[in-house]
């Protein structure tokens, strides 16, 4: 009778049916997405509409990318284009979708030791600051913050390495840690305007200069090539973009604000042909 039981139990187990897995996707993204507070807004509605949950991994874009390329991410929605169009250029994504878009600002003491404020050209405001050697916090960590701002510098016609050390200071951190350590320094800053919208403590920091057409952020959204990584979960990954770019997706992005400011603004277009 006992061996009976056991095999009625074993077979039982056998024929139990399979507990379904919850479906799950993982985003690269930046850093500005994380801390600005998008993802709590967005993601909890894509999750109620789809059933999908999403996991983020918070980098820098250069450090998200490369998240993609090792096929450890299903998606990547960061804010470079040019590197992002040779991430799809190179096989490692598929398409690419314009999202958003937000801007950078230039931050720095009320004082402004360099002159700044009432520039209208982010460039001219980075040569001012080199000649007076006033300190400058780089993230430093190939994020599309650095990308922006290293072309910035070269629009200026300097290099801030020379001044590595001395008044240009990397951190080679995320947008809060770098804002927490110019607010900290009385130190200059190019910080996108979401993260900052949403940063507290800003001690002595302000907003010093703004709407140079140099300071545009374009954010998109790419599908991890599962050509590539046939681990990928594309069919819940590029649900996951297709709904970013659809009404639902671009409305709780608009929707989004703090203090009644308006962080990200969505323009979503067909997938771009890759050049």
């Amino acid at each position: 009778m006992f061996r009976r039981l056991l095999i009625a139990a074993a077979i039982g187990i056998l024929a139990a049916p399979a507990v379904a897995q919850p479906r799950s996707i993982t985003v690269a993204s930046t850093t500005s997405t994380e801390q600005s507070g998008l993802f709590r807004h967005i993601l909890p509605l894509f999750t109620r509409e789809t059933g999908i949950a999403v996991r983020v991994v918070a980098l820098g874009t250069g450090q998200a990318l490369d998240v993609g390329r090792r096929g450890d991410a299903d998606v990547v929605f960061v804010h470079d284009r040019a590197a992002e169009l040779r991430f799809v250029a190179e096989g490692h994504g598929v398409e690419r979708r314009h999202v958003m878009f937000n801007d950078f600002v230039i931050l720095g003491p009320a004082a402004d030791p360099a002159g700044i404020a009432g520039l209208r050209d982010a460039a001219a405001a980075l040569r001012r600051i080199a000649e007076a050697r006033a300190p400058f916090v780089s993230r430093g960590d190939r994020s599309g913050t650095h990308a922006a701002e290293l072309r910035l510098w070269r629009a200026a016609g300097v290099d801030p390495v020379q001044g590595r050390g001395q008044w240009y200071r990397e951190v080679g951190q995320g947008m809060g840690a770098a804002l927490n350590t110019a607010a900290a320094q009385g130190a200059y800053l190019l910080a996108d305007r979401g993260t900052w919208l949403g940063f507290r403590n800003r001690q002595e920091l302000k907003v010093l200069l703004e709407g140079d057409a140099r300071l545009f952020n374009q954010y998109g959204a790419m599908l991890v090539n599962p050509r590539r990584h046939s681990h990928v979960e594309a069919e819940d990954g590029q649900r996951f973009v297709d709904w970013l770019v659809s009404p639902a997706g671009q409305q709780a992005i608009a929707e989004y604000r703090i203090n009644g400011a308006q962080l990200f603004f969505p323009n979503a277009r067909q997938a771009e042909p890759v050049s």
